[in-house]
């Protein structure tokens, strides 16, 4: 039976990608262990694990993952005052298949969007 979903995403460089998560976005360095070459973040019932790719080409970066929010609205002024860039394309909105969503690129330009079923 299934249970979670960990979305793997590549990073270039493991500091940076632990500062813009932890200062940016509220995250915090799951487990105990560290590898250099490995890394695992949560937030609330959230977890991304992330590997490292040195020769990585954000413009070229495909990674994607959609995460499911509730309160998207407050998360999403949190951002704002963190000064946390939003996607050109992907400010706060109702979309036509009825989700609240907004996107952002992380530093490795994986993209982040965040949904919330508007009623």
């Amino acid at each position: 039976m299934l249970t979670a979903i960990h979305p793997k995403l590549p990073m270039r460089n493991k500091t940076a990608t632990v500062n813009y998560y932890t200062a940016q976005l509220g995250f915090t360095v799951a487990g105990t262990a560290d590898y250099p070459e490995y890394l695992m973040l949560q937030k609330d019932k959230v977890e991304l694990h992330f590997f490292l790719h040195e020769t990585l080409n954000p413009l070229e970066n495909d990674g994607q993952v959609y995460i499911r929010c509730s309160n998207i609205k407050m998360f999403y002024d949190q951002l704002l005052q963190n000064n946390v860039a939003i996607h050109p394309n992907g400010p706060l909105q109702v979309k036509p298949w009825g989700q609240m969503e907004f996107s952002l690129l992380d530093p490795d330009h994986n993209l982040l969007t965040f949904g919330e079923a508007f009623l």
